[in-house]
């Protein structure tokens, strides 16, 4: 009886842990050391990176949208819980991919050139944007217009 109450507590406690460890949150990009999962450049730019992140809780993360984008195409999208990107204004503050807005602006390089930014509102982005030139996109239009 004892034995069967052990191995009824071990279950639980064994499926609590497999339970936590597959939860889908953002690791800390380590900025200087951490290497960009497309590309492989060591990620530097707070103002620029990304991270992918799976439904079982692994993080990839870029140095740039543009990897993370670029890196899409190897991906079942079915498989991801979070795209995540740097938000421009707050440097090292992960945004959700998904909702921002995305300014490509020669005016604002980006560490693979592609001039891309994101930014948390549409206001935000349009502020920057009447600064410099440039187009605004959505995350669904970021892909398309990336991907051609």
């Amino acid at each position: 009886m004892r034995i069967h109450r052990v191995s009824r507590v071990f279950l639980f406690l064994l499926a609590t842990v497999a339970l936590l460890s597959c939860n889908a949150k953002p690791q800390e990009i380590t900025y200087g050391t951490d290497g960009c999962h497309f590309c492989r450049m060591t990620i530097v730019d707070a103002q620029h990176a990304a991270q992918l992140v799976t439904k079982k809780g692994k993080a990839f993360k870029f140095d740039a949208v543009e990897c993370m984008v670029n890196y899409l195409k190897e991906v079942d999208s079915n498989t991801v819980a979070l795209y995540l990107c740097n938000h421009y204004t707050e440097p090292k503050e992960l945004i959700d991919a998904t909702q921002s807005t995305f300014l490509i602006s020669k005016s604002i390089p980006s560490p693979m050139g592609a001039y891309l930014t994101a930014f948390e509102t549409k206001d935000e982005a349009i502020a920057i944007l009447e600064k410099s030139m440039g187009e605004l996109y959505t995350w669904n239009e970021l892909l398309v217009h990336l991907h051609n």
